[in-house]
């Protein structure tokens, strides 16, 4: 039998890192768009999408901007577009749906429960910063959580899936999240093959060892048995090491300056592409063939752009 095709997400901006972090990392939404175009170019089937502020990067739930960054990036490449429900701790449920919920896309994040969300120790790592913001915007995650409340679930799922016809990225930081998420499969709120993101290396959730990779996969086979697909982020440092085990074991991998502003020790990425490009050539390696966006939409049955108002 061949083995599966492999999905390369790509998280293009996020809303963890700052502008002054890594002189690469895009936030103005033509630098995101451009980006974003290169890395599908570069084999990313899947764009996992956030907006930040024109005027100075920090992070943006306005519509308007996700519209200058989802038009041109629909127009240039057929990737599939995923917009993150996520946003920002400090955004409220219905900013953090704004965007998603005009935009009607194929896919949309999900984080599958609240939790601390510890950016603070990144403040100590740089002393000239770009924007105030950022060390105050990074300092606050010391007091405050995500917050994603089974209602506030409960909404997600029901106003862009049920409504929209939206499929998930289902985040889970640790074990307790793929409970949450077989909780609403049992209630019906999710349905069809679910497509799991195992997210490991976040202060706050499951650290990014090997093992607590195994443990996630393991929890995910006794809950959902061969009836899901996986994904494997590693934050940081961690990424390359944590997605090659996930492609080895079947799973499918996300990178992107989002998860890791670096190519190698002490080397930043020069853009997401250059993200991409280096787990291709993991993948060529270990023989395992790039997923397609139409293979993409195959794989975790996607809507299709037709059905969105991107």
């Amino acid at each position: 039998m061949a083995a599966p095709k492999v999905i390369i997400t790509c998280a293009v901006t996020g809303s963890i890192h700052t502008p002054t972090m890594s002189p690469h990392l895009p936030w103005r939404p033509e630098d995101i768009a451009a980006q974003a175009i290169e890395a599908a170019e570069a084999g990313a089937a899947i764009l996992h999408l956030h907006a930040r502020d024109p005027a100075d990067g920090r992070p943006s739930p306005d519509p308007a901007v996700f519209r200058q960054i989802l038009a041109p990036i629909a127009a240039a490449t057929d990737a599939v577009l995923n917009i993150s429900t996520g946003g920002s701790s400090l955004m409220t449920l219905d900013q953090r749906l704004a965007a998603p919920l005009q935009a009607r896309p194929e896919m949309c994040s999900l984080n599958m429960g609240s939790m601390n969300f510890g950016l603070f120790p990144l403040a100590d790592r740089y002393q000239n910063w770009q924007f105030e913001w950022e060390p105050q915007l990074l300092e606050a995650t010391r007091g405050s959580i995500f917050r994603n409340t089974f209602h506030d679930m409960e909404q997600i799922l029901e106003r862009l899936g049920r409504d929209h016809g939206a499929r998930f990225e289902f985040e889970c930081y640790d074990v307790g999240h793929l409970y949450a998420l077989a909780h609403f499969r049992d209630r019906g709120l999710v349905t069809g093959t679910p497509f799991i993101q195992f997210v490991l290396g976040v202060l706050g959730g499951i650290g990014a060892d090997p093992s607590h990779l195994m443990h996630m996969k393991h929890t995910a086979d006794r809950l959902f048995g061969q009836d899901y697909q996986f994904s494997v982020l590693g934050a940081g440092r961690h990424q390359m090491r944590l997605i090659t085990i996930g492609a080895a074991i079947g799973g499918h991998v996300r990178v992107g300056l989002e998860d890791n502003l670096y190519a190698g020790p002490g080397q930043l990425a020069r853009s997401n592409a250059e993200q991409v490009r280096r787990i291709r050539t993991i993948l060529d390696a270990l023989s395992l063939e790039i997923a397609t966006p139409a293979d993409a939409r195959q794989i975790l049955a996607l809507k299709g752009p037709a059905n969105t108002a991107i």
